[in-house]
């Protein structure tokens, strides 16, 4: 019986991918993966079979990665990112648990650096207090129901990091977030925006609750909306831990 690893890629600088996923790249005979995941680590690939498909084919890609492992060959799937934050770390697992345990391949995942980590490192530190994360694509869960969740959020006073903001399809979600969160913080909160975090392209702006979906947001960018101590200085989003409570001249 072969192995499935899932691995985070990390944002997509081959920089950021951990060492124990590129050793377990380089030691793989099958690579899965969407298209545009592939693309990043085609240097690795010499030798290798690889499982390319598009957007919108997640089990296909997944099943047949677990049929080459069955089969005994040892088998990656990667994701951007970290494999078990909107990955494909899940999706796999609940395939491979399919089948009886004698007849299972071994199973792994392989943590790497999230686009939430990756995005908030450009922005300085929007991230030291608590925070939630959520995604704004409604094609597998309810639009009521990531609402739901956004409005929770905002009451409690979190900074909230938006995946999947905005597409072309799908506009008006992220004007609705900006509604419900004006209802709970100033129009001044800071609110920052990465895209193509840790790529060629990468793009950081900061703006305001107010103005930020004036800006320009796609399924590339991160959203980070601070909480009601976020605050801006020389460039960089800081939200305190509290720290000033013990040094006041903090």
């Amino acid at each position: 019986m072969g192995k499935i690893t899932v691995i985070g890629l990390g944002p997509g600088s081959l920089e950021d991918m951990t060492p124990r996923a590129l050793r377990a790249i380089e030691a793989a005979e099958v690579v899965a993966g969407y298209n545009t995941y592939i693309r990043l680590i085609e240097s690795l690939l010499d030798g290798k079979e690889v499982i390319g498909t598009a957007m919108m084919q997640e089990i296909d890609r997944c099943r047949m990665a677990v049929e080459a492992a069955l089969s005994g060959r040892n088998t990656v799937v990667v994701s951007s990112g970290d494999s078990g934050v909107y990955g494909m770390a899940g999706l796999v697992l609940e395939l491979v648990l399919q089948h009886p345990a004698e007849n299972r391949p071994e199973f792994d995942v392989i943590a790497g650096v999230s686009a939430v980590n990756a995005a908030a490192s450009v922005l300085g530190a929007p991230l030291m207090h608590d925070f939630a994360v959520i995604s704004l694509s409604d094609l597998l869960t309810p639009w009521e129901t990531i609402r739901k969740r956004v409005e929770a959020a905002a009451d409690a006073d979190f900074v909230l990091a938006l995946y999947n903001p905005k597409s072309k399809k799908r506009v008006r979600n992220i004007e609705e977030v900006r509604e419900i969160f004006l209802k709970h913080r100033s129009p001044d909160t800071p609110v920052g925006i990465v895209t193509n975090a840790s790529r060629d392209a990468q793009k950081k702006v900061i703006s305001t609750l107010d103005a930020f979906t004036k800006e320009e947001i796609s399924m590339f960018s991160l959203v980070i909306i601070g909480n009601s101590k976020t605050y801006v200085k020389e460039g960089y989003m800081i939200t305190p831990r509290g720290y000033e409570r013990k040094e006041p001249s903090l």
